[in-house]
């Protein structure tokens, strides 16, 4: 669906063309100064709705109570959201830190399917790099180098908090 809405013949340029506005350019996809631009806002909008769900399901596990404690106290909603709900939603902004740099570091589909790496490479992600290396070019040193370090990156941002979270597990039960 983003490559027909940002295609320029055939999305939101052609529709605002044939509305009369015949000097209206929307060349996102193919311009190589916006293509990142684009993927990224098409990144955002898959990602938003999971990003969503863990929100939200982060607060409803926030106790009612707390809240009722702090208003009973006089603390206004500014305050409340600023010192109870930021806070214990703490753990929950590191988990979507981290699916959301997963996700980042994976958007070969995404960038495939939009721009397929161009125009001029403008939209190359690492993934596409690998993938290009590997098997366009035959190059497959430089495409296993390329998927180690994609690797060795995921660790660095996975290993920290599977340490933390399961250091922070057994502190509870300790």
């Amino acid at each position: 669906a983003w490559k027909w809405i940002l295609n320029p013949g055939l999305g939101i340029e052609r529709v605002l063309r044939n509305w009369g506005w015949e000097d209206f350019r929307f060349d996102w996809l193919v311009n190589p100064r916006f293509a990142l631009y684009t993927v990224v806002l098409a990144g955002v909008w898959q990602a938003s709705g999971f990003v969503m769900a863990l929100f939200l399901a982060g607060l409803r596990g926030i106790d009612e109570d707390l809240m009722k404690a702090a208003r009973l106290d006089g603390a206004g909603g500014p305050s409340i959201y600023r010192r109870i709900i930021i806070p214990l939603l703490g753990p929950t902004f590191v988990t979507v830190a981290v699916v959301l740099v997963q996700q980042a570091l994976r958007t070969f589909d995404l960038v495939v399917a939009l721009t397929n790496g161009g125009p001029a490479n403008s939209t190359q992600v690492p993934a596409t790099f690998m993938y290009k290396q590997t098997f366009e070019r035959s190059q497959l040193g430089v495409g296993a180098a390329s998927a180690v370090m994609i690797f060795m990156t995921i660790l660095a941002i996975v290993v920290p908090y599977l340490y933390t979270s399961t250091r922070n597990a057994s502190d509870e039960h300790a």
